[in-house]
C-alpha cells in the first residue's frame, strides 16, 4: 500500500478549524492548502482534488476532538494515522509555532516515516474507556467532597480521633455531630449529603463497569489480570480500557516504554546519564500500576481474596501470577534493603509488573472485533 502513496497530508485539527498541508513523494517542501472550518465533508472535498483515496496518507495529532475524523477518513478509503504529540520530533531552534507550520511539519514527517501512530480503539472500546474515565472523575469529586467536609469540621474544632476515616466508626462519629447554630448544622448536612451522593455515584459506575465488561471481548483479559496481586476488577478494567489490545506489543519492553515507565537517558561517548522515567504515554495506567506495586512491599502469599479471583483461571495464568508475586515482593524488599528511596522502588516494581501483565495477556485468546 505504501508504494501507491503519492501524497502525504498533514492536518492541524482544532475544535473549529483544520489546517491542511500536502507533500508529494519528492523532496520538495510541503504546500499549504489552506484552513477550513472543522467539517468533514469540506475536508473530503479538498482531499478529492488530490486524487484517489488509496494514493493519500493523512496524519493528525491526537487531541480533544477524539477519533471521529480518523474513522470517517478510513471509512472513505483514506489511509489515516493519529500520531502521539509527545513523540513528534521538534527542531531545537524552531521558535515559531502556527497552525500552518504545524500541518506542514506533520506532512513532511509523515513522508519521512518519522511519526509514531497510536492505537485507535473501536467504538465499543472507546465507550467503555469513557465510562472508566467517568469513574475516575467520580473518584476525584468524592475526594474533593470529603476534603471540603473535613475542612469544615476542622474550622469547628471537630477532629476525628480514629486512625482511619470513612469507615463505619467514622460514619457513627459523623452522625453524632451537632452544632449550636442552624446555619452550621445546615452546612454540615449539605457536606454529608455531598459525600453520600459521591459514594452512590461511584457505586453505580462500578456496577455498570462490571456489567458491561462481562460481555466485552476483552473480558477474559480482565479476568486473567485479576489473578495478579494488587489488581482487582476495577483496576483490571482500567488497565485494559486504557492500554487496549496488549497483544499488539511484541515485547514487554515495548509496553513499558509505551507507558513511560523506562528511565530517560542522555548519553554520549563513554558518558551514560539516566534520569527519571520518561512519563510518556498513558498517565492513567501509570497511576494504576503504581498503586498496584505498593501491594508488593509485603511478603508473598495467597490471600483468600486472591484465591477467589484465581478460581477458574488456567494453570498457566496462575503460575504467572505467583511467579510475579514471588519476584516482585523479593525485588521490593531487596531494593529497600539497599536504601533506595521508596518511591523509586515502587516505580521499579511497577515497571516489572508491566512485564507480567504482558505475559498474562498473551495467554488469553481474544475474539476478533466485529
Amino acid at each position: 500500500m505504501e508504494k501507491d502513496i503519492k501524497f502525504f497530508v498533514g492536518l492541524d485539527v482544532h475544535k473549529e478549524t483544520i489546517s491542511i498541508s500536502v507533500c508529494d513523494t519528492g523532496r520538495e517542501a510541503s504546500q499549504f492548502r489552506g484552513t477550513i472550518r472543522h467539517d468533514v465533508p469540506a475536508l473530503l472535498k479538498v482531499l478529492r482534488k488530490l486524487g484517489a483515496p488509496a494514493t493519500q496518507l493523512v496524519a493528525y495529532e491526537a487531541g480533544p476532538t477524539g477519533y471521529g475524523l480518523h474513522r470517517r477518513l478510513v471509512q472513505e478509503g483514506y489511509g489515516c494515522q493519529v500520531v502521539a504529540p509527545s513523540l513528534i520530533p521538534r527542531r531545537p531552534g524552531d521558535r515559531i509555532k502556527t497552525d500552518r507550520r504545524d500541518s506542514a511539519r506533520l506532512a513532511e514527517l509523515l513522508r519521512a516515516g518519522e511519526l509514531k501512530a497510536i492505537w485507535v480503539p473501536d467504538l465499543e472500546h472507546e465507550a467503555l474507556r469513557n465510562l472508566w474515565r467517568a469513574r475516575e472523575d467520580a473518584v476525584r469529586m468524592r475526594l474533593k467532597a470529603r476534603q471540603q467536609m473535613k475542612a469544615f469540621l476542622l474550622r469547628q474544632g471537630r477532629i476525628y480521633a480514629g486512625k482511619t476515616s470513612w469507615n463505619k466508626t467514622h460514619a457513627r462519629w459523623l452522625a453524632d455531630q451537632a452544632f449550636e447554630h442552624t446555619a452550621d448544622q445546615l452546612a454540615f448536612t449539605e457536606y454529608v449529603l455531598a459525600v453520600q451522593g459521591a459514594d452512590e455515584r461511584l457505586a453505580r459506575l462500578d456496577q455498570a463497569l462490571v456489567q458491561i465488561t462481562s460481555a466485552w471481548r476483552f473480558g477474559p483479559v480482565v479476568s486473567a489480570l485479576r489473578t495478579l496481586r494488587g489488581i482487582d476488577t476495577v483496576s483490571a478494567i482500567g488497565l485494559v480500557a486504557e492500554i487496549g489490545d496488549i497483544q499488539r506489543f511484541s515485547h514487554p519492553r515495548n509496553l513499558m516504554s509505551y507507558l513511560g515507565l523506562v528511565p530517560s537517558e542522555q548519553s554520549s561517548g563513554n558518558t551514560v546519564r539516566r534520569g527519571t522515567i520518561t512519563k510518556t504515554g498513558n498517565s492513567h495506567v501509570r497511576r494504576l500500576l503504581t498503586e498496584a506495586a505498593w501491594n508488593y512491599r509485603y511478603p508473598a502469599r495467597l490471600s483468600n481474596a486472591l484465591k477467589g479471583r484465581q478460581d477458574g483461571q488456567p494453570e498457566a495464568i496462575c503460575k504467572h501470577a505467583w511467579k510475579a508475586q514471588v519476584r516482585l515482593c523479593g525485588r521490593f524488599a531487596h531494593l529497600q534493603r539497599r536504601g533506595v528511596q521508596v518511591n523509586k522502588v515502587c516505580i521499579a516494581t511497577a515497571r516489572e509488573l508491566t512485564g507480567f501483565i504482558w505475559a498474562i495477556a498473551r495467554e488469553v485468546v481474544v475474539p476478533a472485533a466485529t
